[in-house]
Parts: structure tokens; sequence; C-alpha cells
């Protein structure tokens, strides 16, 4: 037995020398210089070290529209607080894709943006005030579209492909029947533009509210921001944000707007309400009536399954910067557009990171424009804007 052990010792050592002396050998032969692969100079640490990389920190800009290929326009309804902003592609479509998992959805041609389906292309994406009304407003856009031969192409002409979705805000500032439409649609398209993005108190989040787990609520938004990198990649985001949760900012934690405490002047802080049990002795919010909807866009190249990806990792930046998120009382929905216009080597991964990034810091930036509005305070009005937000 002692004798097997020590062979089998004695072959493990033998083959690990062995194999030493030729990593030995293919390292010598690989550093003799040829005339064909000159030896590399040498360098000192401090020359050979990388420089230190830029933060890279969402500051608005245009917001969306700094991605190539991207048009905003928006509608505010002037007889209600409500309306709703239109995403246009320019050309013929890009790929597109959507992450929704909030517990109460109001969507439009979502399904066609599975991977596993036929159309591969997305002309325009509609998010809406209104509830299950304010569907009808992506109605007017592909009128727009249709008007100007604009769509995926059939035996008859074109069929605009526009999906979209609500959030629920009937109520809000005065009568409940005063809703987008599709003249609501049609005329954000008309106002598409690639300018500096609106933000506050418009469009689909005119009438959009947050922190809704205490009974006293603040004011919503919509609200857009982009990261540009070095190399000319481009993600951004727009949001219209009407959460039940309280508005975080992910970078230092402290809530921007939200559940307000008794007295109404100041923030309660809902994750500190969670943990006492408080929010169970408060007025719970009403089901299905908040939802945040959102979209992302990226100037790269990508797949209908990759930007898929991109939608699902962006739809973090809602769990980020929204606490609570994704209840049964919220139909939160992201759209993901890729243009295509960048030619350089897309990474899905590292743009889905992007875009969770600049959705987190859109949401911040809808509250932090938003104005007070109908008895609503705003985090303008509380002081709670972050400072590198003007």
């Amino acid at each position: 037995m002692a004798d097997s052990w020590n062979w089998k010792l004695e072959t493990t050592v033998t083959n690990r020398v062995l194999f030493a002396c030729a990593i030995l050998a293919i390292a010598t032969v690989a550093s003799i210089p040829t005339a064909q692969t000159p030896a590399a100079p040498m360098h000192s640490p401090a020359q050979a070290a990388a420089p230190a990389p830029t933060p890279l920190t969402p500051t608005g800009g245009r917001g969306l529209t700094e991605v190539h290929g991207i048009k905003v326009g928006q509608h505010t309804l002037s007889e209600r607080p409500t309306g709703c902003t239109v995403i246009l592609v320019d050309g013929e479509g890009v790929p597109g894709g959507v992450s929704q998992r909030g517990g109460a959805p109001g969507t439009r041609e979502t399904d066609l943006l599975d991977p596993a389906n036929m159309v591969d292309k997305v002309n325009a994406v509609v998010l809406s005030g209104g509830s299950a009304y304010g569907l009808d407003t992506a109605q007017g856009v592909v009128r727009y579209l249709e008007e100007r031969n604009i769509g995926w192409k059939v035996g008859a002409g074109v069929v605009p492909i526009v999906p979209g979705a609500i959030l629920m805000d009937l109520g809000f500032g005065g009568d409940w029947k005063i809703r987008p439409t599709a003249d609501c649609g049609y005329k954000a398209a008309l106002a598409a533009t690639a300018g500096p993005v609106d933000e506050g108190n418009v469009g689909a989040g005119a009438g959009a509210t947050v922190g809704k787990m205490g009974g006293r609520s603040m004011k919503g938004g919509t609200g857009s921001a982009a990261i540009t990198l070095p190399n000319g990649l481009i993600v951004a985001a727009i949001v219209a944000i009407n959460a039940v949760g309280d508005i975080i900012d992910p970078t230092t934690g402290q809530v921007v707007a939200g559940t307000r405490t008794e007295d109404g002047k100041s923030l309660a802080d809902v994750r500190k309400l969670l943990r006492s049990g408080a929010v169970g002795r408060r007025t719970p919010p009403r089901t299905g009536e908040n939802t945040t909807i959102g979209l992302v866009a990226t100037n790269a190249r990508l797949s209908k399954a990759d930007i898929n990806r991109v939608a699902l990792m962006a739809d973090d930046g809602f769990a980020r910067a929204i606490n609570p998120s994704h209840t049964t009382g919220d139909g939160d929905t992201v759209f993901s557009l890729a243009t295509g216009r960048w030619e350089g080597q897309a990474n899905v991964n590292m743009i889905g990171a992007l875009a969770a990034e600049a959705m987190a810091e859109a949401i911040v930036r809808a509250v932090s424009k938003a104005e007070t509005l109908v008895g609503v305070p705003s985090a303008r009005e509380l002081g709670t804007v972050p400072a590198r937000i003007k």
C-alpha cells in the first residue's frame, strides 16, 4: 500500500517538474525579440498605470433626446393636470423591448415586443395619464405616423407600431372625465423635437403623485436623464413617476419626495414606517391608482433580444429610486429602444447597467422638477431637492 502511494507521489512530482520546465521553456522563447516582433519597451509603474476613470453622473442635459434618432413631444391638458408623452423614432423604426413588473398594468402592443414574435421595429412609444382611457392617445400617434407613411410595411400601406402604457391620475385636480384622448397623442407627436426634454408637471406626469403609503402624498412628474461615455455611447431615460412609494436619491440614500409626517411639513420616510409597523396604522393607498412608466434608449446597435434585456435591467432603476416599487398597486412598465446610430462595439450588460443608472436619475429629476399643485406639495416646497439638480 505504501509503495503504491509513493509511486503515485513520485509520478505527481515528476509530472509537475516536467510541466514547470515546459512553461519555463515557452517563456524563454517568447521573451527572445525577433525582427518581426521587437521587444516591448519597459515602463515604470507610474507610466504603465491607466488613467483614473472620469465620474459619469447623469446630469440631464437634453435628457432622452441626447440619443441620436429620438424625438420627444408632450401635451398637457389645460382643463385638468394630465397629458401624454410621445417618443418618436426617426426613420423606419428600431428594435424595442419592455419590462412589465408592476401588479396593475395598463399597456398596449407589449406582446409584439417579445423577441419570439415577428415584428422587430418600433416607430413610437406613448406614455399617458388617464388610466385605461389614456391608451387612446396611441391612436393619435398612429394617425400622425400613417399620414407620413411610417410604419410596418403591408400590402395596402403601413401599420405604425406604437406600444404604450398608462398611469392612474383620474380625479387629480378636477373632473375625472377629463383625460387624454387620441387628439392629445396627435398633438404631442406634432410637438416632438430633438431639443431638451421638458420636465416636471408636464405630459404623462402632469397629474402624478408619489408617497401614498401614509395618506399624505407629494407631487410627482416627468423627468429625463442621459449618460454619455467618452467613446460616444449614449444611454438615456424618461419617466413619469406616480408611485405608491417614496422617491429615494440613490447617491445619498435620502428621501426626496414621499409620504409626509402628520403635520405635512416634512418627510416621514416610508422605510422607517414599514419597519416600525406604522404603515398598517395609516391610510393605505388605493389599489391601482398609481404606476410609474418610462423608457430607456441607447444609440448602440442591439438585437431585439438584447434590447429586451436592457429594459429588464433598466427596471432596476425603479427599485433603486422608489421604495417600495413593483407593488400590487403599481403598474410599473419600462420600454426600451436601440437606434443603432453608434458604430462602436455594444456590450448589452454595460448598456443595461447604465440604463438603470439613467432611469434612477430620471426618477429623482421628475420629483425635483415638479411644482406644488392643487394643494399637493413638491420637493421644491419642502426643500428636499438634491443640490446637483437646479
